[in-house]
This record gives C-alpha cells, sequence and structure tokens, in this order.
C-alpha cells in the first residue's frame, strides 16, 4: 500500500513537473475588456487632443472636444463642439463600432475647409503615427 501511494505520489510530481515545462502562447495578450473599436479610438483621441486641442492649434480654437470613449453602446467616439457652447451640436463625430479598428468620422467640419487636415490627421494617428504634423 505505501509503495502505490509513493508511485501514486511520484507520478503526480512528474505529470506536475512536465505541465510547468509548456510554453506560454506566442501571441501577444489583448488588454481584457477592451474591443478593437477601443483600442483604435484611445489612439486617435490622444493625438487629437495633443495636437488639436492642448496644443491651441488656431484651426481648433473655437472648439472643444467631448470625450465619450468609455460608451456602453459599442461604440467609443469623441466629439468636437462650439467651445463656448459645450453642450451645442456636435460639429464633428469620430467613432469606432463593435470591434472593428475602422473609424467613421462625420458633420459639418468635414465639409468646412478643416475637412481635408481632419481626414488626413485621423488617418495618420490611425495607423500609430501620433504625430501633429503630416510631414514628421
Amino acid at each position: 500500500m505505501r509503495l502505490t501511494i509513493a508511485r501514486m505520489a511520484l507520478l503526480t510530481a512528474a505529470g506536475l513537473a512536465l505541465a510547468s515545462c509548456q510554453s506560454s502562447p506566442k501571441s501577444a495578450p489583448v488588454p481584457a475588456g477592451k474591443s478593437a473599436s477601443l483600442l483604435a479610438m484611445e489612439q486617435v483621441a490622444i493625438s487629437a487632443h495633443k495636437c488639436w486641442i492642448a496644443s491651441k492649434d488656431p484651426a481648433f480654437k473655437s472648439y472643444q472636444m467631448a470625450n465619450e470613449l468609455n460608451s456602453f453602446s459599442g461604440t467609443p467616439r469623441f466629439l468636437l463642439v462650439p467651445a463656448k457652447h459645450y453642450g451645442g451640436k456636435p460639429l464633428l463625430v469620430v467613432q469606432a463600432q463593435g470591434n472593428s479598428s475602422r473609424i467613421d468620422v462625420f458633420g459639418p467640419l468635414m465639409d468646412d475647409p478643416l475637412g481635408a487636415r481632419i481626414g488626413s490627421d485621423i488617418a495618420r494617428w490611425q495607423t500609430g503615427n501620433p504625430s501633429c504634423n503630416a510631414a514628421a
């Protein structure tokens, strides 16, 4: 009986030792709870705030950013609204939906001469380039 218990203990120890030698997955883990849309929008929103708002860019002086990244609807977004009317109608909406990293940009500012710059900035930031200038 003692010999059987000793053999079982030895087999168990050997099994645990072999299990600990298994390699971990090679892919990088995605932060828990963050969808592709949220990850993409965080990257773009940080750059937009840094380059358009915090830098006091004259082209964006009359706007302020309304951050809505913590959306429970699966549509993280941010808005540009009039600086003097925070609750006013959004002039620009930048959003992504569900588990897609595709970002949609729309609103009256896209029909403005500033629209081309907004589009190129968003496209650059979405690729992971956080620079404020297209030439950088």
